[in-house]
């Protein structure tokens, strides 16, 4: 059993593994690398075979959706944890290491994220990575990273 498990859902996603899956498997040398295929009809698993032998494959036999895509490849995954990574997200030297460190010292949690910024512009949060699920006083839902129309900044929060 692997202690992290880097899971990326792929699907016809040839091109977002070739141009963020190295930097993946440079930054993440302390976990296990996996792609799920979720029936791709591209050649994302020729490519994949080709190019990235040290990455784990799952390749599944029809397109389960993005819940259901996941939920098949897990099954058939042994890790103490799980990080479920989309396949057009860069990430970062030592992005991996805070989150296990994190879990590791907190048992009573259950799960955790990085900070996520917009790959576009690089000093604000990426909506899809904001974080929380907070709610104000007047009983509006909120996250971290997004307020309305507006993206955070990241200033070391």
């Amino acid at each position: 059993m692997t202690k992290t498990a880097i899971v990326i859902l792929n699907y016809n996603g040839r091109a977002y593994l070739e141009k963020f899956l190295p930097g993946v498997i440079k930054y993440s040398k302390d976990a296990t690398v996996i792609v799920a295929d979720n029936a791709s009809t591209d050649d994302s698993v020729a490519f994949l075979e080709a190019n990235h032998p040290e990455v784990q494959l799952i390749i599944l036999d029809e397109n389960h959706g993005y819940a259901g895509g996941y939920n098949e490849a897990l099954k058939q995954i042994e890790a103490e944890y799980y990080l479920l990574l989309n396949s057009d997200v860069e990430v970062t030297p030592d992005w991996i290491n805070p989150l296990v460190s994190f879990l590791d010292s907190n048992p009573e949690y259950a799960a955790c994220q990085p900070k996520i910024k917009d790959y576009n512009h690089r000093a604000l949060f990426e909506y899809a990575g904001a974080s929380g699920g907070f709610i104000d006083s007047l009983g509006y839902p909120y996250c971290r990273g997004r307020i309305f129309d507006e993206l955070e900044a990241d200033s070391g929060q």
